[in-house]
């Protein structure tokens, strides 16, 4: 992946916090991702997958952590700010990465289905468009990969018991 840059020292502990949102999401029976946005070393936004709750598409950990510190710092351009979350962004939410101008995105688990950060595409280091983001990939990988791997293996578990006993 390219233009990634260096580990501070916080990100860790900062996507620790990520990680909790996370598990909101898991206890919801969304599918865990979290995000939480920090400007001057403090958390500003939140937010953890709603789709289903919400019925919105749009409803991503990405999306509302950015509405939320939009909204704390009173402006749209979240332009020193960082971005953690637990999987890599999608389209749409790089897309919203780029427009709300944030600085850096450190993420977990790559996304080789819809990762928009390098996996599939990179949207937010296209030098075609106005703004570019530096880019940290997996910060604790393992354990930001291992609460989706939980999360669907629970929810292949119980579709499977319900075919099951609808068969009787």
């Amino acid at each position: 992946m390219a233009g990634i840059s260096v580990l501070n020292p916080d990100d860790q502990s900062f996507m620790r916090l990520a990680l909790r949102e996370a598990e909101r999401a898991f206890e919801a029976e969304e599918v865990p991702v979290g995000a939480i946005i920090v400007h001057a070393g403090k958390v500003i936004g939140r937010g953890f997958n709603q789709r289903e709750k919400l019925e919105d598409p749009t409803a991503h950990a990405e999306m509302l952590a950015i509405t939320a510190a939009a909204q704390a710092l009173g402006d749209w351009r979240l332009e020193d700010c960082t971005l953690y979350v637990t999987l890599e962004p999608c389209p749409m939410c790089a897309g919203a990465i780029v427009n709300a101008r944030v600085k850096r995105v450190v993420f977990g688990a790559s996304d080789p289905k819809a990762g928009a950060c390098g996996s599939l595409m990179n949207v937010v280091q296209d030098a075609r468009l106005n703004h570019r983001v530096e880019l940290v990939c997996g910060v604790l990988a393992e354990e930001t990969g291992a609460i989706l791997k939980q999360f669907f293996r629970t929810r292949r578990k119980a579709q499977s018991e319900n075919a099951s006993g609808d068969e009787r």
